[in-house]
């Protein structure tokens, strides 16, 4: 059985962020980009999964859907896998089916919209997205937010107060 090391929404997916400072020490052999769009485009999907080929993990472009049919069918098999989201509505729906062993949802990098705050330097969010992250915390899933692991992890609650 496979093993969820870390959930993360990272607009950027692959960069050297996730392939350095988060793989490492967690024994992720695995990353997997949960993306609709992406996992529908053939040239991206192929950009991605080459990357593997100077990270050493095996990379994979899944939808929503298929990352809850791949953990259904064998649990991700052999991989301990960083889950790589674009976006929160994307995370949301997936967590939202309630099958996935997620206890906590690191938030590391969303691009500021013009109806956003900065309430990390990496995270713009807007009052829409605070609501979908409480929402996800009320089914019991820590909600953070950190850009890389040694920089200052913050919770939710301290997160949304910068939210104007």
């Amino acid at each position: 059985m496979g093993k969820i090391n870390i959930v993360r929404i990272d607009d950027r997916l692959i960069h050297g962020q996730v392939m350095t400072k988060w793989s490492k020490g967690l024994g992720t052999n695995a990353i997997y980009v949960i993306d609709n769009e992406t996992a529908s485009d053939d040239f991206m999907k192929d950009i991605y999964i080459n990357t593997n080929s100077s990270s050493g993990l095996k990379i994979d472009v899944l939808s929503t859907d298929e990352v809850v049919e791949k953990w259904q069918k064998d649990q991700f098999g052999n991989d301990n896998v960083i889950l790589l989201f674009k976006n929160i509505p994307a995370v949301k729906s997936v967590l939202d089916k309630d099958v996935l062993p997620v206890e906590k949802l690191n938030v590391g990098g969303i691009s500021k919209k013009p109806d956003a705050t900065f309430v990390i330097p990496s995270v713009g969010l807007n009052q829409a997205d605070a609501e979908k992250l409480k929402e996800i915390e009320a089914k019991g899933i820590e909600v953070y937010f950190q850009t890389v692991p040694d920089s200052k992890k913050v919770s939710l609650d301290d997160a949304i107060k910068a939210i104007k």
